[in-house]
């Protein structure tokens, strides 16, 4: 396991101090819970985003009636 260390806000750090002491957890290990939730997220994000540009650059977009479908959905349920 690594070691890092990090400046935090002070109020960023009372409030991960709070969070540990009404937990039972370490500050350690939210601080890398939170770390490990965010990367993963990210990591989606530019995954999806790449595949998107790939599918793009292939020109593989939604035809009008897939795109109007879609639509109509939202607008059925949003009025």
């Amino acid at each position: 396991m690594s070691m890092m260390s990090m400046r935090l806000p002070d109020e960023l750090t009372n409030q991960l101090d709070a969070l540990a002491a009404a937990t039972g957890r370490t500050k350690s290990f939210l601080a890398g819970q939170a770390i490990r939730d965010f990367v993963e997220r990210e990591s989606w994000q530019i995954a999806e985003i790449t595949q998107a540009i790939t599918e793009a650059d292939r020109g593989e977009f939604a035809s009008d009636e897939e795109v109007n479908a879609i639509s109509a959905k939202w607008q059925k349920h949003a009025g």
